[in-house]
């Protein structure tokens, strides 16, 4: 049962973690639950979460095909809402966390769901079936000024103006309703792009202005190192730069004393590093870049609760 979602950098995460038998683990993000496999093989325990119904179903099967039984908790939530979901389970402090960002690979290939411009769907793109807001809503509802932030800052699409306009044009003649239908227009609003789909970034944009992905990631972060136990390791796998730069900032801000204003003789913050960084931007193996396309663009993040 491994065809659901394949967990990048799955060994680098589980000897990172250094698992302790009988230890608490939190996944945040738990897609096909590779990781907390891993986790509860190597003998901890694991409190996961993930927005998606079909993941939570997947993952619960699957352990308990692997004698897992007892051994976790998964629960139907964002993981931004951490300190909510412990403090619900009257947990003080975990032994390691991983968060996986981004899209599950049966999310991609559930053409379905409309994440995806090789298939012809409704323009979906939730993660969590169960909220209103989908990317056809976005597409046809949004105003011009509020398409081309979503493409802009979320796609970095230097094309932004030419897509939204034909956008604009093709709505006010007939509602676009699929990802086949804004595919289309995408072709016809950029030029040849070498190096990956021209409706690429677009996809992306849309995905993350209905998913919310990049709101409190900064802050889902500092709540989970709160309640990691003195040596215990957050691991974080990024898959672009938008959500890396936040991970990233907010790991260096964890790891600094002092955030003064460097002209200030001396320290008036009071601001005291609570991590170590571990790794900084750690990449796939070699032979995982063969192995899984996914793995080309993901980047691992470790930081160490003093």
């Amino acid at each position: 049962m491994t065809d659901y979602h394949t967990s990048v950098m799955l060994g680098e995460v589980t000897e990172a973690l250094n698992v302790r038998r009988g230890g608490l683990y939190f996944d945040g993000t738990l897609g096909g639950g590779g990781h907390s496999l891993a986790i509860m093989k190597a003998g901890g325990r694991v409190i996961a979460t993930d927005l998606d119904e079909d993941a939570i179903n997947y993952a619960e099967s699957r352990f308990e095909s692997e004698g897992m039984s007892g051994r976790y908790t998964l629960i139907r939530d964002n993981f931004k809402n951490f300190l909510r979901i412990t403090d619900e389970l009257g947990c003080d402090g975990i032994d390691g966390a991983v968060l996986d960002l981004g899209v599950s690979s049966h999310q991609f290939d559930e053409g379905e769901r409309g994440f995806s411009y090789r298939f012809d769907a409704e323009l979906d793109m939730r993660m969590d079936r169960r909220q209103s807001l989908t990317a056809e809503d976005v597409v046809n509802g949004y105003s011009e000024k509020d398409l081309l932030r979503v493409l802009y800052e979320y796609g970095e699409e230097g094309y932004a103006k030419s897509i939204v306009r034909n956008i604009i044009r093709v709505r006010k003649e007939r509602p676009i309703r699929t990802t086949g239908e804004l595919a289309e227009i995408i072709f016809g609003s950029v030029p040849y792009r070498k190096g990956g789909h021209p409706a690429k970034k677009t996809f992306q944009a849309l995905r993350i202005e209905v998913n919310g992905e990049l709101d409190g990631l900064d802050r889902a972060a500092e709540d989970i190192v709160s309640k990691l136990k003195s040596g215990g390791r957050l691991c974080v796998i990024t898959f672009h730069s938008l959500e890396d730069k936040i991970i990233k900032n907010a790991f260096r801000l964890m790891a600094t004393d002092c955030i003064c204003d460097k002209s200030l003789p001396v320290c008036v913050c009071g601001h005291k590093a609570t991590v170590k960084q571990i790794k900084t931007n750690k990449r796939a193996t070699e032979k995982e870049l063969e192995e899984n396309n996914r793995s080309h663009s993901a980047s691992l993040r470790i930081v160490e609760k003093l």
